[in-house]
């Protein structure tokens, strides 16, 4: 499971064994959900943020802490799925600790 950020305390991952779409999950304390991008062109053009069964979702701080940090970085995770997923390079942990605006 390659933790690619670390934002606020929410870590934010994928699973070893994912599959499309491309998507990242978010936790935090034992809360989850994850993110799917939609790609058009090379480019995110649409985020959306689903619950993941049988986990108890973000709250809602949490939720918007995970939301704006994934439209920012939305291109770079893409990449890194990609670096990690087709090109099978190891990808970094990156930790941001302060916080968008």
């Amino acid at each position: 499971m390659p933790k690619i950020y670390e934002y606020l305390g929410i870590v934010i991952y994928f699973y070893s064994n994912e599959h499309d779409p491309i998507h990242v999950h978010g936790q935090y304390n034992g809360s989850e959900v994850k993110a799917e991008f939609v790609v058009e062109d090379g480019q995110v053009v649409e985020i959306i943020f689903k619950s993941v069964h049988n986990r108890k979702p973000l709250s809602d701080t949490q939720l918007s802490d995970f939301s704006a940090f994934v439209e920012k970085y939305a291109n770079e995770i893409v990449k890194k799925w990609v670096d990690y997923f087709v090109y099978n390079k190891k990808i970094k942990t990156e930790i941001i600790t302060r916080r968008i605006k």
